[in-house]
């Protein structure tokens, strides 16, 4: 039934999800930011979180020298999150878990692909597997691999580790693209593949591992009045990121 679906796919079974569908990341990320402007939020780029402490019943954070109250702090900081966590006076460093971080790269196809559907393959450790995703223009990428990455120093912790990793895709890695993707598209052209993007996912578990959940601490975790802690929040944190916000409001 899956070859009928789509011919040039090789397994043994499979599992169709009707529902799946994609989304286009920019838009969704206007849209959102559109929601939060209207209900009164301000968006401040490129302003670095300093250190912040409960005083007067609410949190005083500095920001570039700047002072800012609020009654919730939502550390929802990334691949920052645990640094971010660690300028937060009054949380026990025994609530800020070890991170590990894994670079995922994307080799995308030239020409139309064959399929119609998003392909994932068996999870590998550390990741989803080299699967098929598809944009809205139809544009075929597969990917991402799992290249463990060494831990930052102390001073590319202080400095912001979005700055600090290598994003760059190394056309040397398109033969191991080539190999996976055939495990289960024996019809892909040889040269087909080029290097994409790529992005790091902050994990809570590290090479060797069972895979670790996201962790959504708040107050009855860690002690901390009106402080919510996002760690190890990675894919698919965008595909239920609406999701994960009404998890956070339901804790403030």
């Amino acid at each position: 039934k899956a070859q009928s679906m789509e011919p040039q796919l090789h397994c043994d079974s499979a599992i169709h999800s009707p529902s799946t569908g994609i989304i286009d990341v920019h838009d969704l990320m206007l849209a959102l930011l559109g929601d939060a402007q209207a209900h009164g939020a301000t968006l401040a780029l490129q302003s670095r979180f300093d250190c912040s402490a409960w005083a007067n019943g609410r949190w005083e954070c500095e920001i570039l020298g700047q002072k800012v109250a609020c009654d919730w702090l939502i550390n929802a900081a990334g691949l920052d999150a645990a640094a971010v966590a660690g300028r937060i006076e009054g949380l026990g460093a025994q609530h800020i878990p070890k991170m590990f971080f894994a670079k995922g790269s994307y080799a995308r196809l030239q020409g139309r692909p064959p399929f119609s559907r998003l392909i994932y393959p068996v999870p590998v450790p550390g990741g989803l597997g080299t699967h098929l995703t598809l944009d809205c223009g139809g544009q075929a990428q597969f990917g991402p691999n799992v290249q463990w990455l060494d831990t930052p120093s102390m001073q590319q912790v202080e400095t912001g580790l979005i700055e600090a990793f290598d994003y760059a895709v190394n056309a040397d890695e398109l033969k191991d693209f080539e190999r996976d993707v055939r495990h289960w598209w024996p019809g892909l052209p040889k040269g087909a593949l080029t290097p994409g993007y790529s992005g790091v996912r902050p994990k809570l578990s590290g090479p060797g591992e069972p895979a670790a959940d996201f962790m959504l601490q708040g107050p009855a975790a860690h002690g901390c009045a009106g402080l919510i802690n996002l760690f190890g929040f990675e894919s698919p944190g965008l595909t239920s990121c609406l999701a994960i916000g009404r998890a956070v409001r339901e804790i403030a």
